[in-house]
């Protein structure tokens, strides 16, 4: 979340009359992300002031939108706790604000957990499960954008400004990424909608409790497990070397296995998605740290944290999953 694309109250005033959620009297930029441009909105109705969450979309466009708001909407509806998109009037849920598409989801409760414990990644864990089953259902089907055909793409845009060293292991970890992605191995993984960014930052807790899931805006269709090894890259690290944690591993995976239960096939393609998971961030802060695009409030990610934690992977084998 950042801000790309600024809008004023006045802006919003006119243009929120469409929604049936009373007087627009705030607006704030939210300053974290690096995708859309995202505002805390304060409406008023009845004398009743509530918060919500306004996204302007500066890359996705109004045919790729319903993908990511309907699929909020169907685990919203399923009891999983991620935001709800309001639609307008006319059922709209993507309309435009500025010339861009724009929607606005319920706010969640809390804040987000940046120290967790085993408590808050067994939390997480349960989570992910039920949600990877709630949208066994969804209609809809998009692949992961972020996904191999992208580190294709985009490989060839960072190479000019790596050093030797950095070259020589993104070109041999897409090499080997390539031959997992292309085995029997892979084919047979437990596949369907994913949240694909399911980060600290991502989520909401108060106190110990999970209040939700959010930012849904590089969801696409992928293996669950490609899934899990992205969100234990970043609950379960040591932020300073890569190293996993075994405890917050450990509760996460088992509170996971206890709500949707390993595959065979998943235990043996554990490694690989780890560290797929880790070159996927690597290569996306590559990206946006050589080729940046101008934003309010914007401050690229390192991307030497995610080289750390791929350079971890490939040297020592991560715990395995539950039995």
């Amino acid at each position: 979340m950042a801000v790309f694309t600024s809008v004023s109250l006045d802006d919003v005033r006119t243009w929120i009359a469409q929604f049936p959620l009373g007087d627009a009297v705030a607006l704030k930029g939210i300053a974290s992300g690096i995708e859309n441009s995202n505002f805390f909105l304060t409406t008023e109705q009845n004398g009743r002031r509530t918060e919500y969450v306004l996204t302007i979309f500066e890359n996705l466009g109004f045919e790729q939108l319903p993908f990511y708001l309907q699929l909020m909407r169907h685990l919203a509806s399923r009891g999983v706790l991620v935001p709800e998109p309001v639609p307008n009037r006319d059922g709209e849920l993507c309309v435009p604000l500025q010339g861009k598409p724009a929607a606005i989801v319920s706010k969640l409760e809390g804040g987000s957990q940046m120290a967790p414990q085993p408590v808050h990644c067994a939390a997480v864990g349960d989570m992910l499960a039920k949600m990877h089953l709630a949208g066994r259902d969804f209609p809809l089907h998009q692949p992961n954008l972020r996904g191999i055909a992208w580190w294709h793409a985009t490989a060839p845009e960072v190479f000019p400004h790596l050093s030797e060293r950095e070259t020589a292991l993104l070109r041999s970890e897409i090499h080997y990424q390539e031959a997992f992605h292309g085995s029997d191995l892979y084919r047979r993984l437990q596949q369907g909608p994913v949240h694909a960014d399911l980060f600290r930052n991502n989520v909401m807790f108060d106190g110990n409790r999970l209040t939700g899931f959010f930012d849904f805006y590089f969801a696409g269709c992928d293996t669950w497990l490609f899934d899990v090894a992205v969100t234990v890259n970043d609950w379960c690290v040591d932020l300073d070397t890569g190293v996993l944690d075994e405890p917050r591993v450990r509760a996460m995976l088992d509170a996971y296995h206890a709500v949707r239960p390993f595959t065979h096939d998943e235990q043996t393609g554990w490694q690989c998605t780890l560290r797929a998971a880790a070159l996927r961030f690597w290569l996306s802060r590559l990206y946006d740290l050589y080729r940046p695009r101008a934003a309010e409030m914007l401050t690229p990610h390192d991307p030497t944290h995610f080289e750390r934690i791929l350079r971890e992977r490939i040297a020592t084998p991560a715990p395995g999953l539950s039995a």
